[in-house]
C-alpha cells in the first residue's frame, strides 16, 4: 500500500469519526446519566481494582455507550428531540459504518480486562442494535422494550462493572441481588419519563412504547410507584450491609430531585404542555448530578477508613 493510500485510509477513518454532525449524535449528555450505574457498582466494591475500574469506563464510556448513540440515531433516522438532543442533525448513511467501528474499538480494548467482560459488552451490543433495527425494534414495543433496556443498561451494567472492578473474587452468597435490582428499578423509573414528551412522534412511526400506551398521567404514577420501589430495595440492601448511613445519605441527595419530580408530575397533570423535552432533561441532568454525588460518597469513605 502507498503512502497516499495509507493517508486516504487515515483521512476516510477520522472523517467518519470526527464530523461535526456524527460528534453532536453521540449524544453525550445522555451517556453522562448513565455514569450512576457505574459509581454505583463501583462504590459497593469493598476493594477496588483501579486499572480495571479506569479501563472498564474508559471502554464503556468512550466507545460502546457512544457506538450505540449512533447506532441508534442511525437507524431511527429522528428529525425531532432525541435523548440528550432538541434538534439533532439528520443522521447520515456513514453514522452506521462509524458505530460499527467504535464499537469493534470497544470489543478489541474489553478483552484486556477479560472474557467475562468482554462477553457481557458483545451482548450488550447486540441488545442495542436489536432494540433499534428495523426488522426486530424491541424499543415499539410498551413491554419488552423498556424490558431490553432496564435489564442491559441497568441490571447487566452493574454486574459488569462490579464484578471487574473488584480486586477480590465474588462470593456468590455475598452479590448485592438488592442493589441491582434497586438499580433496574431506578432506571425502570427513569425510563418512561425519557419518552414522555414523544408520543406523537413514536405513535406517528408506529412505536407504541411504554409511555404512549401508560398516557402522561399514568406514566408519572407508573415512575413514581418504581421510584418507592427502588427506595424499599436500596435500604434492604443497605440494611443487610449494615450501612443504613449510606441510605440516608441516598435519601439526602436525592431530596431535590424528589421535590422536582412532585413538582413536574403536578405541572404536567395539569398542562400536558409541560411534559416537555427540557423539563425531562432537567429532570435526567438534576438526578445525575445527585446519584452521581451520592454515589461517590462512600467511595471516599471507603478509602479515608
Amino acid at each position: 500500500m502507498t503512502s497516499e493510500n495509507s493517508n486516504n485510509g487515515e483521512m476516510k477513518i477520522k472523517t467518519l469519526l470526527f464530523d461535526l454532525d456524527s460528534i453532536k449524535l453521540l449524544r453525550v449528555p445522555f451517556s453522562f446519566f448513565l455514569i450512576p450505574v457505574f459509581f454505583f457498582a463501583l462504590s459497593q466494591a469493598s476493594e477496588v481494582n483501579w486499572t480495571n475500574a479506569s479501563l472498564c469506563f474508559f471502554i464503556l464510556y468512550s466507545f460502546i455507550y457512544q457506538a450505540s448513540n449512533r447506532g441508534s440515531s442511525s437507524m431511527d433516522q429522528e428529525e425531532k428531540s432525541i435523548g440528550g438532543l432538541e434538534h439533532p442533525p439528520k443522521p447520515q448513511k456513514k453514522l452506521f459504518y462509524t458505530s460499527i467501528l467504535i464499537d469493534l474499538i470497544g470489543l478489541r480494548l474489553s478483552l484486556f480486562i477479560n472474557i467475562q467482560f468482554f462477553i457481557g459488552v458483545t451482548c450488550y451490543i447486540i441488545a442495542s442494535r436489536a432494540s433499534s433495527v428495523k426488522d426486530i425494534r424491541f424499543k415499539k414495543f410498551p413491554i419488552i422494550g423498556p424490558f431490553t433496556v432496564i435489564f442491559f443498561q441497568s441490571a447487566l451494567m452493574f454486574w459488569m462493572v462490579y464484578s471487574v472492578v473488584r480486586s477480590t473474587p465474588i462470593v456468590i452468597d455475598n452479590t448485592p441481588i438488592f442493589a441491582l435490582i434497586g438499580c433496574s428499578f431506578l432506571i425502570g423509573g427513569i425510563y418512561p419519563l425519557n419518552q414522555v414528551y414523544q408520543h406523537d412522534t413514536d405513535s406517528s412511526n408506529g412505536d407504541f412504547i411504554l409511555s404512549y400506551k401508560l398516557g402522561i398521567s399514568g406514566t408519572f404514577m407508573f415512575s413514581t410507584i418504581m421510584f418507592i420501589l427502588t427506595i424499599f430495595l436500596f435500604y434492604f440492601y443497605f440494611d443487610s450491609i449494615h450501612k443504613i448511613s449510606h441510605f440516608i445519605y441516598f435519601q439526602l441527595f436525592l431530596l431535590s430531585v424528589v421535590i422536582y419530580f412532585l413538582n413536574w408530575f403536578y405541572k404536567a397533570t395539569k398542562d400536558k404542555s409541560q411534559a416537555s423535552f427540557r423539563n425531562m432533561m432537567n429532570m435526567n441532568f438534576s438526578a445525575a448530578k445527585a446519584m452521581n454525588s451520592c454515589f461517590v460518597l462512600p467511595l471516599i469513605l471507603n478509602y479515608n477508613r
